[in-house]
């Protein structure tokens, strides 16, 4: 199979700052195969969490380079490619890219869109939250008006972790509630608290009637988790702490749920690896995004069924999306009836 790197700049409509930083434009990279007059695609986008944080060079680099190794593979040998994906240590986006592109282009030869592949119910599918990132009170309330003006929002993912401290978390979860008292609330800290404040925190939060509350401490601090989750009620998911199936075993006991991203699993492989092993030990799954286009967010949504919680919001708050795909009803992300990921170039409409 032939392989198509390219490199397209998005941007966000409203700026999004969490506990890390702020953003309010990526690179990211459209990956294609091409094998037997079928196309497939996939999209890889940078982040800047584990051990070894993957930029938009790194993965591109990193996909040049094992392009040449791939051209004697169908994409229908995907078991000898991990092998060689595995060997060569390629950065887990620049995986998820090619595994995308290898399920889109199944997809395609046999005429069905994946869910319909997997034997998924679309009408499982819950509401996906739409994220509201730090700021100052009066900025949350905009942000929250903001949303509900552009789509149906069920649900406001709130980040909290101000470099401010806590009050200043309390402040703007309360401008957002008074703002919007009808949509659910979720919690995300992205890992910018304390253990001390995340135990205050997490019950102030739970007497708010908030869902849950999303990596409280920082990566690298799980040992913490366990005293945590005896101090709360508030159920506990992991994004930051959990990057693959592996890592969810020493973290069952002390957690409620995981955040699979496709960046950080390596594709949709190993997403639906992670939703057994996590079922497997009795823990929630949601399904999260990076800075990711309507490409790798419609891929997610393939596995939407399947997820509890979903933050599929990241392409609903750009500006530039280059293509279309999963639409949005009644505040849920549907994958659509086109084979393979469903997703078309904006630009071409091909």
């Amino acid at each position: 199979m032939q392989l198509k790197v390219e490199i397209f700049t998005i941007n966000k409509r409203f700026p999004l700052t969490i506990s890390r930083g702020t953003t309010a434009q990526t690179t990211n990279i459209w990956v294609r195969i091409a094998h037997d007059g079928i196309e497939g695609w996939g999209e890889a986008s940078p982040f800047s969490v584990g051990i070894h944080p993957q930029s938009t060079e790194t993965i591109k680099d990193a996909l040049l380079q094992i392009a040449p190794s791939l051209q004697e593979f169908s994409p229908l040998q995907r078991a000898s490619i991990d092998q060689v994906l595995n060997k060569a240590l390629l950065p887990s986006s620049a995986k998820a890219a090619l595994d995308m592109a290898m399920h889109d282009w199944l997809g395609k030869r046999v005429g069905l869109p994946l869910w319909q592949i997997w034997g998924l119910d679309r009408n499982a599918i819950v509401p996906t939250s739409m994220t509201i990132g730090i700021n100052s009170p009066e900025g949350a309330r905009a942000r929250a008006r903001d949303w509900l003006q552009l789509t149906e929002v069920r649900v406001f993912k709130v980040k909290l972790g101000s470099p401010d401290g806590i009050a200043a978390d309390q402040k703007m979860l309360m401008a957002v509630r008074e703002e919007a008292p009808e949509p659910k609330l979720y919690v995300d800290a992205n890992g910018g608290w304390s253990l001390e404040d995340a135990v205050q925190m997490c019950n102030w939060l739970a007497d708010l009637d908030v869902k849950y509350v999303e990596q409280p401490l920082p990566r690298g601090q799980e040992d913490n988790l366990a005293e945590l989750k005896k101090r709360i009620s508030l159920p506990i998911f992991v994004d930051e702490s959990c990057f693959t199936s592996s890592d969810i075993p020493k973290l069952a006991s002390c957690v409620d749920g995981i955040n699979i991203k496709l960046m950080k699993s390596g594709g949709l492989t190993e997403a639906m690896r992670m939703v057994h092993t996590a079922r497997a030990h009795g823990l929630q799954v949601m399904f999260g995004c990076y800075s990711d286009s309507t490409l790798a967010n419609t891929a997610a949504a393939q596995l939407a069924p399947l997820a509890d919680y979903l933050d599929l919001d990241s392409h609903l708050n750009l500006i530039d999306d280059p293509f279309t795909g999963a639409y949005v009803q009644e505040g849920r992300i549907f994958p659509n009836d086109l084979p393979g990921l469903g997703v078309k170039d904006s630009a071409s409409g091909a």
